[in-house]
């Protein structure tokens, strides 16, 4: 069988599979759950085009990933077909790991555990099942292995997944401020000290890269309606499992209820199987079926919620530089328990603040360092003219303030 297949992208055009082993593993189960997992959670209750899934986004970094590395060798540095195929199956599993919506089910469903904690538990699992091929991409993605630049290439803050959910978010959200010049920024790409840099003639790209990774977030990724969302899914999957643990039975997938039912902590989850076995079931389509089920339930808070959600008629959401007065949080509080006669404990579920955090550039050792013609290199910041870098370093926090579009109605 001819393995070495084309898919046809609507960001890139064709994208080529490389290796035997990346078709098999692009083919395995534990990736192609990817198809039914949306890149940007609840982002399509704003934006009706961003539908599109973690496996677009996998398999597109994958290609930026071959262009970077293509480049690279062309400039004379030695990259084996070893580490080749190692850094591409690499980025092509690093979100394997998520679970359904997202960020959503983290902190919630399974707490305790990221999904780079559980990326890195399914490589070793597919690692064993592929007799130990995937040895040298597992040290690359964690970053132990002897070329500093490889793991940079896959995570940093230049790094092609960066790279590629940024072109794609854009495109299918029709959000242009988000486009970067990926193709100009991975032909800039070099090597020094065996650390990943840019030389000085593509400064201006990365420039534009920073400056469009924050207007992403604050456009798109923390978008205020987006946000109210993703809040209104987290309480509806916080209530569910509070609703389970007093012993009610609520519907639920197999796999689904396996973690509705049960508290998992990290290690529990790293030392038996049986909750991977689980989690690589799970999927948008477990979660979405739940929730139309609940809608109908005998719990009043859980199908009040559940019908906003299929409704979007999500929280109304305020935003602000500074932190809500209490004493008008606690009065929407009491609005909200008189209006939906529900009890003082659980009024947080339809009244509540947070905190939103902007960082589109980190200074630390991951830095985009700039190589400049002297031959020395300089950290983006310094070695820009552009004084907005500085406040892209910067991190913003904002803060919001949600609640019941019922309690707008009220005077």
């Amino acid at each position: 069988m001819n393995k070495k297949k084309i898919i046809n992208d609507p960001v890139y055009g064709f994208i080529t599979i490389p290796s035997e082993l990346v078709y098999d593993l692009i083919d395995h189960p534990y990736f192609q759950r990817l198809r039914n997992i949306k890149q940007l959670g609840m982002t399509h209750l704003v934006y009706p085009g961003a539908v599109h899934t973690r496996f677009h986004h996998a398999l597109g970094a994958m290609h930026l990933m071959s262009m970077a590395i293509e480049t690279l060798k062309g400039k004379g540095h030695n990259i084996t077909e070893e580490e080749e195929e190692a850094v591409t199956i690499a980025i092509l599993l690093h979100d394997v790991g998520h679970g359904p919506y997202s960020h959503a089910l983290e902190n919630t469903i399974v707490s305790g555990i990221s999904h780079e904690d559980i990326s890195i538990l399914l490589m070793d699992s597919l690692n064993q099942k592929f007799d130990n091929r995937l040895d040298l991409a597992i040290q690359i993605f964690k970053g132990s292995y002897s070329k500093p630049f490889l793991h940079q290439l896959v995570s940093g803050q230049l790094d092609t997944d960066r790279m590629d959910y940024l072109n794609r978010d854009s495109f299918f959200t029709g959000v242009s401020e988000g486009i970067i010049g990926f193709d100009r920024i991975i032909k800039m790409l070099n090597v020094y000290n065996g650390h990943l840099v840019v030389e000085e003639k593509g400064i201006y790209s990365i420039e534009k890269f920073l400056v469009a990774r924050r207007i992403m977030y604050w456009q798109v990724y923390l978008h205020k309606t987006a946000v109210a969302a993703e809040h209104l899914l987290v309480n509806i999957l916080r209530r569910a499992k509070e609703l389970v643990n007093k012993g009610e039975q609520l519907f639920a997938t197999p796999s689904f209820n396996h973690f509705l039912t049960n508290t998992i902590t990290k290690e529990e989850f790293i030392n038996d199987p049986i909750h991977i076995q689980n989690f690589t079931c799970l999927d948008d389509h477990d979660i979405f079926t739940s929730v139309k089920v609940w809608a109908t339930g005998k719990d009043q808070i859980l199908s009040h919620l559940c019908r906003y959600l299929l409704s979007r008629s999500l929280y109304k959401i305020k935003v602000s530089t500074e932190p809500f007065d209490a004493e008008h949080v606690e009065e929407l509080g009491k609005r909200a328990a008189d209006l939906l006669n529900i009890d003082t404990q659980d009024i947080r579920y339809f009244v509540f603040t947070d905190t939103i955090t902007n960082h589109a550039y980190k200074v630390n050792d991951e830095s985009i360092n700039i190589l400049m013609k002297t031959g020395t290199t300089r950290d983006i910041t310094l070695a820009s003219d552009n004084s907005i870098l500085e406040g892209l370093s910067k991190t913003v926090k904002k803060h919001i303030l949600c609640y019941t579009k019922e309690l707008n109605k009220l005077k």
